[in-house]
């Protein structure tokens, strides 16, 4: 494509501009079917269109060419252009920040909507008078009058979905948030450490670009100014901060990662002190490997997590900077790995050797020690957070007055009491209309296009299915045609299966594929595949050509898509097998904890078209590899525990994990740490004390005692699970050898203020422990008269802040052995305004020793902070646990993962 000289280039240099040009060929090539980029023959599109459109089909992943039009990208070119004219720094951003982080749309993994459009709209009178930085900020204001922090599943909300449900973890609030800039012309970017290093856990947040340099913030958090959030302190122990730039990128930061879809550059040097290594892997005799792969692991929920992977240059060498602290760096190539700890500050140099194979059991203790604390924080004025905190307030109000308008549960039983539903029906979709959030309209509407055919209960199965986002995202489109085209469980003769009618798969969004693919697949093929589903394995291995290099972020490609590309990456291929099973009738899924596909083979006991037994049909393992599906050889594993004091029963995630050998790596098992049917959750009593059935193999079993310091004491062993056979290990975890220590001195008759309620909404004395009437009135009391003789818990609250809600939810979870310890604890609030804008029932579990109370004038928590050194005291939560001798023997300040256990050891310990 060759430009007029007249034209003007949106791709303005020529060496980019014609790497550009080679990937989008490349592109092209790679996806030969379904006419993808009908776009590029639209005679309409400007020279600087074309090469925009270019760009973005260039790099973009499979399912963003496949699921979306070429003129939604086209419409978002234009808009973002209208932006760049419109907003007064349009011409100040640089064509390459503007290039990478203005004009893409896609942000993480969420679904695509039509938020540039609607965020201009609404923000550009807002900014368009203010500074960059200025803007940045009060962008961020408007996304917390629309989102605030609640945790949620992995999979990611659209911007617009967010706004609809007025929540999202921190990935949905910065992705929002990201969505929010790049609307107005503000370069922006999502910012994560895949895994905290000083406890379990991670984050994401924002960084947006002004006047020549990148700041940092919150999402949905707006502070007074630019790098600040509660997450200050925790970054300057982190490890390694990322962020995956869309396309090709030379920016100054350093790459850790190029992919076919994106640059990953690593940003750690701005927000903690880093140290640079180099790592060099070598064979047995001691020389160098090309291209073997390197994962920098951090130890994180129980497991040995990847934030980080390289491959190693012609001199078998890679380097990475990251946070002082300690790594495991493990190497691979050609089923042969090694691995060693990696202190980063005290190391900078690492030889690893493949001297490791498949099959080897052994033992080994590893010690894992985070980075120090070193926060910077930026100052702020009392009269900036008084006036931001009234801002805060506001949008507050503005929030809650939509959250309002949501379902209640009468206005729920109200709107389904025209519907013919028993009593069952009723309350089941009452929980369900009351969780949908903003789209329960969608539910409602549905319900009645369902209840007009007299078909009120398949569409309540439908609904009962699904997952909690999906009630607060899912489209009628996609209720009607998983409805209208799902085969009836009934009648196939199967009762209810889930794994027919259930739209979901994985991660995946949700899109309206059945009617589609049973137009689609021929009715001869679709006989073929219900009389042996082997042959859909086939037709799959045959039909659908895998390249995960053109998905590098595995977003998976809609099950439509996978059939017109007849090109996906290994995931969107599982997803879609499932898809065409299910829509044939075949009872299929992808196992939660292993990942293996699978599906039910009814055939042997079907007779007439009806099933004789379910419960006898075969469950096999789809391995596209493999000439035929089969059912995997499996062993038992047990394992031992001796009860530490302070742990009785280890719980997955949170003390061990289990993974399993393939390709050079384990990869863990991923049982639902809640849900397990076994009782509350996956732990070492339902696990492994009795015995669990494994596919036979290579596994690898971490455990971890994770200390106050943020140290791990952590255990690792090899071991090989045979088929038909047992085996035993060990399940250990390590204690440390020194007992509860005296670390600082606190004054057990410091005052607070008794805090009761007014409504039902706030605390209540019943539940609380704490005394009724107007909060300004109670007299002071001090601690030593609330607590009596002995050892408590103080903890000062930062209520709304997401470190404060960690925090209690881990003490609620553990509130049954508080209430045994029965000693008090009191939580404080900075303020009054703080205090009523607690509510403690989001935190179901918190023990009944609890008291509340104002800090006054804020000594209690100065006195920690000085007593204990603490490097600033406006970080919350704050905790101690000391006695009426003012001895303080535990202290924890901001985000911490496990504060329950935490303070539990060292109760145990008392």
């Amino acid at each position: 494509m060759i430009l007029s000289c007249s034209e003007p280039h949106f791709l303005k240099e020529e060496a980019y501009r014609n790497q550009v040009i080679q990937d989008f060929e490349q592109k092209q090539q790679a996806l030969p079917n379904g006419d993808l980029f009908a776009i590029f023959s639209n005679k309409d599109l400007t020279g600087s269109e074309r090469e925009a459109l270019m760009f973005l089909y260039a790099y973009m992943p499979i399912g963003d060419v496949t699921d979306y039009p070429g003129d939604y990208y086209l419409e978002n070119f234009r808009l973002s252009e209208q932006t760049r004219g419109e907003m007064p720094w349009g011409k100040v951003v640089p064509d390459e920040l503007y290039r990478h982080f203005v004009l893409p749309i896609r942000v993480n993994n969420e679904n695509l909507d039509d938020s540039r459009k609607v965020f201009y709209g609404e923000l550009k009178n807002r900014v368009k008078n203010l500074s960059m930085k200025e803007a940045i900020l009060e962008v961020n204001h408007w996304c917390h009058e629309k989102v605030v922090y609640r945790p949620s599943d992995a999979r990611t909300s659209s911007p617009l979905a967010s706004v609809k449900t007025a929540y999202g973890r921190c990935g949905e609030e910065s992705t929002f948030t990201v969505a929010a800039l790049r609307a107005v012309g503000i370069p922006a970017r999502q910012v994560y450490t895949p895994r905290w290093a000083h406890t379990d856990d991670n984050h994401a947040w924002v960084e947006a670009w002004a006047d020549g340099k990148w700041y940092f913030f919150g999402a949905c958090e707006p502070e007074p100014v630019l790098n600040l959030g509660w997450f200050n302190a925790p970054a300057s122990r982190g490890m390694l901060m990322h962020t995956k730039v869309f396309g090709r990128y030379n920016g100054p930061e350093e790459i850790m990662l190029e992919t076919p879809n994106y640059t990953e550059i690593n940003v750690i040097d701005n927000y903690a002190p880093t140290a640079k290594a180099l790592v060099t892997v070598t064979d047995t005799d001691g020389k160098p490997i090309i291209g073997a792969k390197i994962d920098f692991k951090v130890y994180n929920y129980a497991e040995f997590y990847t934030v980080a992977t390289k491959y190693t240059d012609a001199n078998g060498q890679v380097s990475l900077t990251a946070g002082k602290g300690d790594m495991l760096v493990w190497a691979s190539k050609d089923g042969q790995f090694g691995y060693s700890k990696l202190s980063f500050g005290k190391e900078d140099t690492l030889v690893l050797t493949l001297d490791k194979k498949e099959g080897e059991t052994y033992t080994l203790d590893l010690d894992i020690v985070p980075p120090v604390e070193g926060a910077n924080l930026p100052e702020v004025t009392p009269e900036q957070r008084a006036a931001n905190d009234l801002r805060l307030a506001k949008e507050d109000s503005i929030r809650n007055a939509y959250v309002g308008t949501m379902m209640t549960e009468e206005r729920a039983k109200a709107a389904l009491s025209s519907f013919k539903l028993n009593e069952y029906e009723i309350d089941k979709m009452v929980k369900i209309l009351v969780a949908s959030r903003g789209n329960y309209q969608t539910l409602i509407d549905f319900l009645k296009n369902a209840a007009g055919e007299g078909k009120e209960d398949l569409a309540i199965e439908l609904l009962r299915v699904l997952s909690a986002k999906d009630w607060r995202d899912v489209s009628i489109e996609v209720l009607k045609d998983h409805y209208q085209n799902a085969p009836d469980p009934q009648k196939v003769g199967l009762g209810t299966s889930v794994e027919i009618v259930n739209p979901r798969v994985a991660n995946e969004m949700l899109t309206p594929y059945r009617n589609f693919l049973r137009n689609a697949i021929p009715q001869s093929d679709a006989e073929t595949f219900v009389k042996d589903p082997t042959r859909l394995v086939e037709w799959c291995k045959k039909e659908i050509k895998i390249d995960n290099d053109l998905n590098s972020q595995r977003i998976p490609i809609s099950p439509e898509g996978v059939w017109k590309a007849r090109v996906a990456d290994e995931k969107s291929r599982d997803i879609f097998f499932v898809a065409m099973a299910r829509t044939l009738g075949i009872p299929a899924w992808i196992d939660e904890v292993t990942g293996k596909v699978q599906y039910v083979d009814m055939n042997p006991f079907m007779e007439n078209g009806k099933q004789i037994n379910l419960k006898e049909g075969r469950t096999l393992d789809v391995n596209f590899n493999a000439s035929a599906p089969v059912q995997a050889s499996t062993g038992l594993l047990y394992a031992t525990y001796h009860p530490i004091p302070s742990l009785s029963d280890p719980k997955y995630y949170s003390h061990f994990t289990l993974s399993k050998y393939k390709d050079g790596t384990f990869r863990l098992l991923n049982y639902d740490e809640g849900d397990v049917d076994m009782g509350g959750g996956a732990t070492w009593s339902n696990l492994l004390k009795k015995g669990i059935r494994l596919d036979a193999g290579y596994y690898m079993l971490v455990s971890g005692t994770r200390m106050a310091s943020g140290a791990v004491l952590s255990q690792v062993s090899f071991f090989n699970v045979e088929p038909e056979k047992t085996t035993t290990v060990d399940l250990v975890m390590r204690e440390s050898k020194d007992q509860v220590q005296v670390i600082g001195n606190f004054n057990s008759e410091s005052l607070y203020r008794p805090v009761g309620t007014e409504n039902g909404d706030n605390l209540t004395s019943e539940s609380c422990g704490t005394v009724q009437g107007d909060t300004k009135d109670m007299v002071s009391q001090s601690l030593l008269q609330a607590c009596g003789r002995g050892y408590f818990v103080v903890g000062v609250l930062g209520v709304g802040q997401e470190p404060t809600n960690h925090a209690l939810r881990d003490i609620a979870a553990l509130g049954s052995e508080f209430e045994k310890w029965g000693r008090k604890m009191v939580f404080l609030f900075p303020s009054e305004e703080q205090y009523k804008k607690f509510r403690p029932a989001e935190f179901q579990g918190l023990p009944s020793t609890i008291m509340y109370g104002i800090d006054i004038d804020n000594s209690i928590r100065k006195q920690i902070a000085e007593s204990m050194k603490l490097s600033n005291q406006t970080i919350l939560p704050m905790f101690i646990i000391a006695d009426t001798f003012n001895r303080v023997v535990f202290v924890s300040q901001g985000y911490t993962i496990g504060l329950g256990e935490q303070l539990m050891k060292v109760i145990h310990g008392l």
